[in-house]
């Protein structure tokens, strides 16, 4: 990450809210210490109530024997530099822009962006070992004596779910299923059937029909979500099935179609609309415009959208105890701190692609909910400065004010320090420290209704029959329903739905679009579809793992 001075350390919370009413801008901090918070329990400042405890997810926590393995999810999923990163920056959606000194980094951030990453990659390093230190503590978790059927049938999902990161990502991997095992490289033909195999067998099937019952699955139907349930295992398979063709060669549609409509028609799950609403844990006293409420969409992603009813599976993250996401440091510039009194200073390195940003139609709720744009104002409502500012009025002084424009100059190496729209859908809440508490969604309905509607599409070479189910989804955004669609929009629809859900590069490549050019990207070749293996896991493979083609 980028380094530079650390001038406010420790500084108490409700000294933060007080510097915000003068919209203070301090320089950056150093962004490989750890901060410490000062407080637990509810914070109170002149005008702002923060109760932690609207965060808590204990109505989805479980008392079992298999915890540890779950908390390995944690990893990678909603943070810096693994696997979020790797297939966000990727992908058209973001990028991590070169700013003079800061974000430079080896220039491995301009490597992901314009597809020249190579087997030295940190952060294709960090992807794999996270994979594979999580499954290494599913077969730990597995040879433990009195684990019961359904936690066996969990662990075996949740592994094939770290498989379909590896396959995804990396293709040709080793399948390890016991403590202290070795394994020769598969084939991603191979990989991906050992991830069906396994899910199939916990939910006590053969294969999947839109009708199947699974009376005989180790797996329940139990609504928790920080667990692995018939409807999670399922979902895993209509997603596995929607990408078959890229990974195996062979087109599963009819499958990932059964699969998404049995999910659809038999899950206790429905889309969240505007009756579900959850209190605003980011609202500012002097800012009008802050509702008390978030309803409906942007409720799905809030720092206490623990028991929302859409989400079939998700990651549990806490502030105090559960750390692991850290979007709000990741993607605004330091001043933003003053807007939600952040324990320390962000550190201003993702910025949304203007194309992507520009791709929603003004009136999209998602449009609202995913971004901050404009200018910028602290918790009291004073505009934000930016005293270290470095773009310019038409009159050639310093523009002083924060505010985000979605117009980005330039990649490297001098990316405007305002520029890019930032990612807010897994919003704020006031107080928060470097890590955030909103839950990340692996699979919710709304994928399934997507899945469906792609899978019976390309099924029948009809892009027509898409349109029921992605005019659901269009209503709920509040944008007009399509009268017609083809792949291209298709695939724009799904990025509008599910930016910052690190889902992009899969679909890029799933619509043979990964190696196109975008902004400051050239055309790539087609072996970049396969992320390369790290360099250091064939270093200590003892000529045991290949490299992919074309590194």
């Amino acid at each position: 990450m980028m380094k530079s001075t650390n001038t406010m350390k420790n500084i108490k919370r409700s000294f933060f809210a007080i510097l915000s009413t003068c919209a203070v801008v301090i320089s950056c901090t150093d962004l490989e210490e750890e901060l410490v918070g000062d407080f637990t329990g509810d914070l109170t400042v002149p005008g702002v109530s923060v109760d932690l405890s609207q965060t808590d997810g204990s109505n989805q926590a479980v008392q079992d024997q298999i915890g540890a393995a779950f908390e390995k999810l944690r990893g990678g999923t909603a943070g810096h530099n693994d696997y979020w990163s790797v297939q966000t920056v990727s992908s058209d959606e973001m990028q991590v822009g070169q700013k003079g000194g800061d974000w430079y980094d080896g220039g491995i951030w301009l490597e992901m962006h314009r597809h020249t990453y190579t087997a030295a990659s940190g952060p294709l390093t960090n992807t794999w070992n996270t994979a594979y230190n999580s499954i290494t503590e599913v077969n730990n978790t597995l040879a433990k004596s009195g684990i019961t059927a359904n936690e066996t049938a969990q662990l075996r999902v949740l592994r094939a779910f770290f498989y379909w990161r590896l396959i995804d990502l990396f293709g040709n991997v080793k399948i390890v299923t016991s403590p202290g095992q070795d394994a020769p490289q598969a084939s991603r033909q191979e990989v991906f059937n050992f991830i069906e195999s396994e899910v199939l067998a916990a939910l006590g099937v053969s294969a999947v029909s839109a009708s199947m019952d699974l009376t005989n699955s180790d797996l329940t139907t139990s609504p928790k979500k920080y667990r692995i349930n018939q409807y999670a295992a399922v979902a895993l398979l209509s997603r596995l099935y929607l990408n078959a063709e890229v990974y195996t060669g062979t087109a599963r549609w009819q499958e990932s179609a059964d699969a998404a409509s049995w999910v659809i028609d038999n899950g206790p799950y429905v889309l969240t609309d505007e009756s579900v609403k959850v209190k605003n844990l980011a609202k500012r006293p002097g800012v009008a415009t802050d509702p008390d409420e978030l309803l409906g969409y942007p409720a799905m992603f809030a720092p206490n959208n623990q028991d929302n009813p859409e989400t079939i599976f998700t990651v549990p993250f806490d502030g105090e105890t559960g750390g692991g996401m850290n979007f709000h440091m990741m993607g605004l510039h330091q001043p933003s701190q003053f807007s939600f009194n952040f324990d320390s200073q962000p550190w201003n390195g993702y910025q949304t692609l203007q194309a992507f940003y520009e791709s929603y139609e003004d009136g999209d709720i998602r449009k609202k909910s995913n971004f901050l744009v404009g200018q910028q104002y602290s918790y009291a409502g004073t505009p934000l400065s930016d005293w270290a500012a470095d773009d310019f009025n038409a009159d050639g002084t310093k523009n002083l004010l924060l505010s985000y424009s979605p117009e980005i100059n330039e990649l490297a190496p001098n990316s405007i320090r305002q520029s890019g729209a930032r990612m807010y859908k897994f919003s704020h809440a006031q107080f928060e420290r470097n890590e955030k508490s909103n839950d990340f969604p692996i699979f919710r309905l709304t994928e399934m209704y997507m899945n469906r509607a792609e899978a019976t599409a390309r099924a029948a070479g009809d892009w027509s029959l898409a349109l029921n189910d992605v005019n659901v989804i269009r209503t709920r955004a509040k944008v007009s329903a399509y009268s017609s669609i083809d792949a291209a929009e298709f695939l724009a629809e799904r990025g509008r739905e599910f930016y910052q859900e690190s889902k992009r590069r899969t679909d890029l490549i799933r619509f043979g679009k990964f190696g196109e050019s975008w902004f400051e990207k050239g055309a790539s070749e087609s072996f970049r579809t396969l992320m390369p293996i790290p360099t250091e896991a064939i270093t200590s493979s003892s000529g045991s793992l290949k490299q992919n083609p074309g590194y």
